[in-house]
């Protein structure tokens, strides 16, 4: 009996450590995707839910397929918003003192699956590739997209400041 319950205690610990070190990034990327505290808590616990069903030990890649299938079931991530063209002399980089907030306001335009994009690579640090495997996507396809977020992102944070790039 003692055996088991150390067994069963083991078990235990390491789903704990499996949630425990994919939670904060599940819950941030859900959140950015929902833009709510209470989507993104389901999100995250329908996720680890779809990703123990699966394995007993998840990897990474499990959590984050679950993520993208609750993802899709949510948004129309096969959708992208009309691809736009950077505007004459927009090549220089923005002012670097955006605000998060701007920054989390300007993300929320995004059409879904440019957010998600933009969220696996440039704050998560997917490779293109990795991205490319877990949306079923080719790997020109994630770049056209991810130029494309980037571009809108660039407009989106523009506006925001009255269109003043020198703004300190």
């Amino acid at each position: 009996m003692a055996f088991t319950q150390r067994h069963a205690q083991r078990a235990e610990d390491r789903r704990r450590d499996i949630f425990d070190s994919h939670r904060h990034r599940v819950f941030a990327l859900s959140y950015y995707m929902t833009g709510n505290e209470v989507d993104a808590e389901k999100l995250l616990g329908d996720t680890f839910i779809a990703a123990f069903r699966k394995t007993d030990e998840p990897t990474s890649q499990d959590v984050d397929a679950a993520l993208v299938k609750h993802l899709q079931e949510q948004f129309p991530l096969r959708e992208t918003g009309a691809p736009i063209q950077p505007e004459p002399g927009s090549s220089a980089p923005m002012g670097r003192n955006v605000k998060r907030t701007e920054l989390e306001e300007a993300l929320a335009t995004l059409p879904p699956s440019e957010r998600l994009l933009y969220l696996l690579r440039d704050v998560e640090g997917y490779t293109p590739a990795a991205i490319a495997q877990l949306l079923e996507m080719t790997e020109p396809q994630v770049n056209r997209g991810l130029f494309t977020a980037r571009l809108r992102l660039r407009k989106a944070l523009t506006a925001g400041r009255g269109g003043d790039n020198a703004a300190a």
